[in-house]
C-alpha cells in the first residue's frame, strides 16, 4: 500500500536583496520533515499560482524597501490586490499566513508585509496564522525562528480543517469537538523580539530537522584563563550546552574552470531595475578640511550626452566593486590566486536536493573567477546563519568547528548578535578568526547575497546645471576592532575616494583653508562610473511654489536640499511675477570651520533671496557665551518653536528631513510633537496625531539612513 501523499500549502515570497527567499527556501526544506509540500514561488511569478482559486493555505514572506514601500518584486501583485473594483468577499476562500521583514530603524516598520496584510484582510482573507514582523534592527532570527516553529502546527490545524470540508461528513463532528479543545497558544501569540522564550507544541516534529550536537562529540580545548567570550570563545553556559543547530542548506552550485578566453559579461547585465548608464567624473571637491572628523566628497558626474533624467529630492544608485585587496585575500584563502583572471561556467549541480535550484541571476553563467567575487558578490555581508552552518562542514579543527555551531545555534544566539551581526563581521573576519575553515567557491556563490548598488540622494537641479547630477558623501570608514582585524572603509565610498584621489589636487581658498578640488578640463584623466535611476515618489518640492517648506538637514543630509535651492533660484530668475513662499533651512555639523558643507553657497542663497531663514548650530565648537548656543538641530527647532508652528499648521506648508536617522531624525521628530503641543497647547497625543496626519498628506517627508 502506497503511503499517503504529502499535504500541499502555497509558499510565496517577495525579496529585495534575498532575505525573503531565504527565509522561505528555509521553510521549504523544513516542510518535508513535517509531512508537508511547500509550492514556492516568487510571488511575481503570477502564472504559477493563482490566489482567485487556491484552495490550500497560503504562507506569504515578504520584505519592505526604500521608504516603507513592497520590494520590487511585489510590485505588480499589490497593483493587482489593491484594485478598488474588487469586492469585499473576493478572497473569503483564502486562508494564509504572513511573515513580514522589515528594520524598525526607518518610520514604516514591516509597511511592505503590512501592507498586504490589510488589503488581503479587506478581502475576505482569513489568517490561519498569526502575523509574525520579524526586525533586523535586532535580529531577524528572534521572530523568524519561533515563528517558523509554530507554522507547522497551525498548517496542520488548517489542512485538517480543510480535509473535513472536503467531504469528511461522517468525522466532522468528532474531529471539530476535539480541535476545539486543543492548545491555541500558537495562535494567540503576539510576535515581537521576545518571542524566542515561546514555547513550541510542535518540539517532536522540530527536532526531526535540528541536529542535536552533544559536548561529548567533539573534543574541545580552551584556555582556561578566558572567562570572557569573544567571536572565537565561548563561556558557560553556552560552551557546555547541547545545541540546537539548522538543518545542513543543500549544496546546489558547481563552478568549472576553462581554459579558453573572451570578455566578462557587461554591468548593466548585473542590473535589474531598468537602464544603466556610464558616465565620466566630471568635477570632485573635498568639502572638508584635513582635520575633521569626517571627509566629506562632492562628484560632480556629466550625464550631458545620455537620457538619464532626475528631480531634485531624486535618489540614484552607483554600481561599485568590491575593494581588490579583500578580492585578492579571498582567493588566496581559497587556494586561487594563480586563476583568478580564469574564466569559470557556474551552473546548478546535478541531482542537487534544493527545490527549484537555479543559478543565481546576480551570477553570470560565464565570467572570470574575479569578475564574480569584484562585481557580483557581497563579500562584506554579515554571514546568516545558514552560511555559517556550512561553514562548519568546511572547517577541519574541532574547537573551531565547535564554535561555528555555537554561533549559529539557539543556544548561541546572543553570541552570534554580540559578535557577528552588532560587530558587522563578514566572511573575511571569519576565515581570519577561523583559520581552519576552508570553503569553495561553489558554496560562496550560494551563500553570499548579490552586491548591491548604493544609494545616494541627487545635489543639483538640471535647470540650474544642465547635464550635471552632483552627490554630496561621507567616506565611510570602519575601525578595526576585536572582531575585525583591519580597519575598511566603505564598499562604495572608499573605492569613490580612491577613484578621484589621483585627480584632486589642493588650492587655497580665500580662508586659508586647504581645500581640495578637481575638474577635468580636456585632461587624459578620465574616470567613469556606472549609475542607475531610482526616482523618489514624494521627496520633491511643493508643487505650489508659493507654498512654504522647511529644510533640516545637518551634515551631508543638506545634499538635497542645495539642489532644492538651486531649483528654486532658477525659478525665481524664470518667473519674477510669481509669488514664492519662504524656506527655512536647519543644519548643524561638528565644527564651523571644518565640516561646514556649502557655507559660501548657502550665504548667496540667502543674500538673493533663494533662502529665506537659515539656522545653523555647531556641537563641537566650544563657547564663551554666557548662555551656551544650541548643539543639535533639534534645538535650534525648539527655539523657533512659534515660526515652525506656523508654517506647518497655519500655512499649509511641508516639512522636510535628510540624514541619520537613528542619531538625528527621531529627535527631530520629537522636537516637532513637543512644538505642535506648545504651540496649540494640546497633549502629545493630539499633537502626534497631527504630525501623523502631516505624514499621511506627504508633508512631513524623511529621506534618511542607518
Amino acid at each position: 500500500m502506497c503511503c499517503e501523499s504529502k499535504r500541499r500549502f502555497l509558499l510565496l515570497y517577495a525579496t529585495q536583496k534575498g532575505q525573503a527567499k531565504a527565509i522561505a527556501e528555509e521553510i521549504w526544506q523544513q516542510a518535508g520533515t513535517h509531512g508537508l509540500e511547500a509550492d514556492m514561488h516568487c510571488i511575481s511569478e503570477m502564472d504559477k499560482y493563482n490566489l482567485e482559486t487556491e484552495k490550500d493555505p497560503v504562507v506569504i514572506v515578504i520584505s519592505t524597501t526604500g521608504t516603507g514601500e513592497p520590494p520590487d518584486s511585489a510590485r505588480k501583485f499589490v497593483k493587482k490586490i489593491q484594485d478598488k473594483t474588487l469586492p469585499p468577499d473576493h478572497f473569503a476562500h483564502l486562508q494564509y499566513g504572513l511573515l513580514g521583514l522589515g528594520d524598525s530603524e526607518y518610520m514604516f516598520f514591516c509597511n511592505g508585509g503590512r501592507t498586504v496584510d490589510r488589503r488581503l484582510q479587506e478581502l475576505g482573507a482569513q489568517h490561519f496564522y498569526d502575523t509574525g514582523l520579524a526586525d533586523d534592527c535586532v535580529g531577524l532570527e528572534l521572530v523568524v525562528d519561533p515563528w517558523i516553529d509554530g507554522l507547522w502546527l497551525a498548517l496542520k490545524e488548517a489542512l485538517q480543517l480543510q480535509k473535513e470540508k472536503e467531504g469528511m461528513n461522517n468525522a466532522v463532528n468528532a474531529v471539530s469537538s476535539s480541535l476545539s479543545t486543543a492548545p491555541h497558544a500558537v495562535h494567540e501569540l503576539k510576535l515581537s523580539s521576545e518571542v524566542q522564550n515561546l514555547k513550541l507544541e510542535d518540539e517532536g516534529a522540530r527536532s526531526s530537522h535540528i541536529l542535536s550536537q552533544k559536548l561529548d562529540d567533539i573534543n574541545l580545548v580552551a584556555p582556561a584563563r578566558d572567562t570572557e567570550p569573544s567571536l572565537v570563545h565561548s563561556v558557560p553556559p553556552v560552551s557546555q550546552s547541547a545545541l540546537n543547530i539548522p538543518a545542513l542548506p543543500p549544496e546546489y552550485i558547481e563552478v568549472e574552470f576553462q581554459d579558453t578566453q573572451g570578455e566578462n559579461p557587461h554591468l548593466s547585465s548585473l542590473i535589474s531595475e531598468g537602464r544603466t548608464f556610464e558616465v565620466p567624473v566630471a568635477k570632485a571637491v573635498q568639502l572638508t578640511r584635513e582635520d575633521a572628523v569626517k571627509t566629506a566628497l562632492l562628484l560632480e558626474l556629466d550625464i550631458a550626452d545620455t537620457a538619464f533624467e532626475y528631480q531634485p529630492g531624486d535618489a540614484f544608485c552607483v554600481i561599485c566593486p568590491n575593494d581588490v585587496s579583500e578580492v585578492e585575500k579571498l582567493l588566496h584563502i581559497l587556494g586561487l590566486s594563480e586563476k583568478g583572471d580564469d574564466f569559470v561556467c557556474v551552473k546548478v549541480k546535478q541531482g542537487t536536493k534544493k527545490k527549484g535550484a537555479v543559478r543565481p541571476q546576480h551570477i553570470p553563467e560565464r565570467s572570470t573567477l574575479k569578475f564574480i567575487l569584484t562585481w557580483c558578490l557581497e563579500i562584506r555581508a554579515i554571514p546568516k546563519k545558514a552560511f555559517l552552518r556550512a561553514l562548519v562542514e568546511c572547517t577541519s579543527d574541532a574547537g573551531e568547528k565547535r564554535r561555528l555551531q555555537e554561533l549559529c545555534s539557539r543556544q548561541g544566539a546572543s553570541d552570534y548578535t554580540h559578535f557577528i551581526r552588532d560587530s558587522n563581521v563578514c566572511l573575511l573576519d571569519l576565515l581570519h578568526a577561523f583559520p581552519s575553515c576552508k570553503p569553495s567557491l561553489s558554496l560562496l556563490i550560494e551563500h553570499l547575497p548579490k552586491l548591491q548598488a548604493r544609494s545616494y540622494s541627487v545635489s543639483s537641479s538640471n535647470l540650474y546645471q544642465p547635464g550635471r547630477l552632483c552627490f554630496v558623501f561621507n567616506v565611510v570608514e570602519f575601525p578595526a576592532g576585536p572582531s575585525r582585524p583591519v580597519s575598511r572603509k566603505g564598499v562604495c565610498t572608499g573605492w569613490l575616494a580612491e577613484l578621484v584621489a589621483p585627480l584632486l589636487h589642493p588650492s587655497k581658498n580665500s580662508q586659508g583653508t586647504k581645500e581640495k578640488a578637481l575638474q577635468l578640463k580636456g585632461m587624459n584623466i578620465s574616470s567613469k562610473i556606472s549609475i542607475f535611476p531610482r526616482p523618489n515618489n514624494a521627496f520633491h518640492l511643493p508643487a505650489d511654489p508659493s507654498v512654504p517648506f522647511i529644510m533640516v538637514g545637518p551634515g551631508t543630509g543638506i545634499a538635497p536640499f542645495i539642489g532644492f535651492l538651486q531649483h528654486r533660484q532658477k525659478l525665481r530668475e524664470q518667473h519674477t511675477d510669481r509669488e514664492f513662499g519662504e524656506t527655512w533651512l536647519f543644519f548643524g555639523c561638528r565644527h564651523q570651520d571644518r565640516d561646514y558643507l556649502f557655507k559660501d553657497e548657502l550665504q548667496c542663497f540667502l543674500k538673493n533671496g533663494t533662502l529665506t531663514h537659515l539656522k545653523v548650530c555647531f556641537s563641537r565648537d566650544s563657547s564663551t557665551a554666557e548662555v551656551a548656543p544650541p548643539k543639535y538641530v533639534q534645538d535650534v527647532l525648539r527655539l523657533c518653536a512659534k515660526e515652525v508652528a506656523r508654517v506647518l499648521l497655519k500655512d499649509g506648508g511641508y516639512f522636510y528631513i535628510c540624514g541619520d536617522k537613528k542619531h538625528m531624525a527621531d529627535d527631530v521628530s520629537d522636537a516637532v510633537v513637543d512644538i505642535l503641543s506648545m504651540e496649540m497647547e494640546a497633549g502629545k497625543l493630539e499633537a502626534m496625531k497631527i504630525l501623523a496626519m502631516l505624514r499621511e498628506a506627504k508633508r512631513y517627508l524623511q529621506d534618511v539612513w542607518s
